[in-house]
């Protein structure tokens, strides 16, 4: 019995120093294997509007990014990391992406050439920056037009969200941005191209979508420019 208690001993004592080991080169992988935060986002979230579970999300989209390599996370995959539903995930990242923290981008593989989407949270960095600014003795106030810019396309979301009765998702939030930013229709232009889908019982992306770009093939830029097209190509449609 003394013999086998003494080999015991030796075992545990092996196990504790292997097990010790796998600690320490765990938590030495744990330290070279991150994500760069700085501590202003940290300093700055709260002020932003954003809650605990937002700025967790945050993280996670970059851990995503910079440990695995993956630039497009599913809805799944995050809210098994956060505890909670891919539902829930989803309207998070619309009304991150709706308050102009998130937008999701198109890339190219440089390799194999293949176009992929990522997420971008450019927006948050830059609202973290723009509150350190004004934590200065003299900040900056923000241009009366900005701030009307800015309002206007909140309020063109909540718009959308109304005629279809639900929350937008992340797709369609960024569709709406694309709309402003990349083809630069007015925020009244797509406002009555929602009206004209509406109209038509077509209350989809793809039919407004196809409504903005006839009207930027016939070089309109105004809703009352909208009205005119548009009795002319019903009045057309009859004939």
């Amino acid at each position: 019995m003394t013999q086998v208690a003494a080999i015991r001993r030796k075992v545990s004592r092996l196990n504790e120093n292997s097990q010790h080991e796998y600690t320490r080169a765990l938590a030495s992988l744990m330290g070279e294997r991150g994500i760069f935060l700085p501590a202003l986002l940290l300093r700055s979230y709260r002020e932003l509007g954003l809650s605990d579970s937002d700025m967790m999300l945050l993280l996670q989209l970059m851990m995503f990014r910079d440990s695995l390599r993956q630039d497009f996370p599913t809805p799944d995959e995050l809210g098994r990391l956060t505890g909670t539903t891919a539902k829930s995930v989803q309207q998070q990242l619309g009304r991150l992406i709706k308050e102009g923290f998130l937008t999701i981008n198109d890339a190219v593989d440089a390799a194999s050439g293949i176009r992929y989407e990522r997420y971008d949270w450019q927006g948050w960095l830059e609202r973290a920056a723009a509150w350190a600014a004004s934590e200065r003795p003299e900040p900056a106030s923000p241009e009366p037009a900005a701030r009307q810019t800015a309002a206007m396309e909140l309020n063109l979301f909540s718009v959308f969200e109304q005629e279809f009765g639900r929350l937008l998702s992340p797709m369609e939030c960024e569709r709406i941005s694309s709309w402003l930013d990349l083809d630069q229709y007015s925020d009244e232009l797509i406002r009555f191209a929602l009206r004209e889908a509406v109209f038509a019982g077509k209350l989809h992306f793809t039919y407004i979508d196809r409504i903005l770009l006839e009207w930027s093939r016939n070089r309109v830029s105004t809703p009352e420019e909208a009205k005119v097209h548009s009795r002319k190509f019903r009045g057309t449609s009859k004939n």
